[in-house]
């Protein structure tokens, strides 16, 4: 199987937030996430480079050693590619994985009934990438999390052992990843506010801003690049997976508590 994903300069990264290792390592996993969403092991990447003239070498050569370093984590390579000269840096990732002669785990199976369950962040991201913005590097694990995420990759081929129903990749935030399972499923999802209460290290990153209300990192903050799953509910999974709702019947949609979430669901490229 296979998936693909772009990173574009001063849209998906920023070179004076991160190093270009860091860079490499975000790239990777963000890719690599999207296999594991799938049940799949990650095996390996195809990385396209466009660079303008004046990248220097040292950078390039910093990106790559993130990006074998992150392919390390779950066995995989960077197995080939190509570069050419642009007026943008952008880098754009071909991710291959190994389902193993399982079925491929996709958003459509979510059923009423059914568990769902998180492995991995919610919210730590969005917190760093606040942080940054402000000016701020502490506290300094949101901010590494922003640089460089930490996808429970092993979660994902576990998931579907386990029986997982569907599967998505948290990447452009909890409230409009589940949306794509809900509407690919036709069927509801309905949250429970008490199990995603935001982390310590949230409220503590909305404390040194001033006061944003964390639970909105945890609904709508992407690129933590957690797992979400659907599971039947007499397989409901082990740690590290958590229970955080349910599939129900209705229209397709998420709510909070039974209740609609006002406001955008997550990121969106063309909103």
């Amino acid at each position: 199987m296979a998936t693909t994903d772009l990173l574009v300069e001063d849209r998906h990264f920023r070179r004076k937030w991160s190093t270009p290792y860091d860079v490499g390592r975000r790239a990777a996993a963000q890719n690599l996430a999207d296999v594991a969403a799938m049940g799949a092991a990650p095996t390996a990447l195809l990385v396209g480079l466009a660079v303008p003239p004046d990248l220097p070498l040292s950078w390039a050569e910093g990106l790559a050693d993130g990006l074998g370093a992150e392919c390390a984590r779950v066995g995989a390579g960077v197995a080939g590619g190509d570069v050419v000269r642009a007026d943008r840096l952008t880098i754009a990732i071909t991710a291959l994985g190994d389902l193993g002669g399982r079925a491929a785990v996709t958003r459509s199976g979510a059923r009423p009934g059914d568990v769902v369950a998180i492995a991995g962040h919610l919210g730590h991201a969005a917190a760093g990438f606040a942080l940054l913005e402000a000016g701020l590097d502490a506290p300094a694990v949101a901010v590494d999390r922003y640089r460089c995420p930490d996808p429970p990759y092993a979660e994902g081929p576990h998931a579907a052992d386990l029986g997982a129903t569907a599967m998505i990749d948290v990447s452009d935030g909890l409230l409009s990843d589940l949306g794509h399972v809900a509407e690919a499923s036709g069927a509801a999802i309905d949250l429970n506010a008490a199990a995603l209460a935001p982390a310590a290290l949230l409220r503590e990153a909305a404390a040194a801003l001033g006061g944003p209300d964390p639970m909105e990192w945890v609904l709508r903050g992407g690129e933590d690049h957690a797992l979400a799953a659907t599971f039947p509910t007499a397989a409901e999974p082990p740690a590290p997976w958590r229970p955080v709702g349910r599939v129900r019947t209705g229209a397709p949609g998420v709510t909070l508590d039974g209740a609609p979430v006002g406001g955008s669901g997550g990121w969106d490229h063309f909103a």
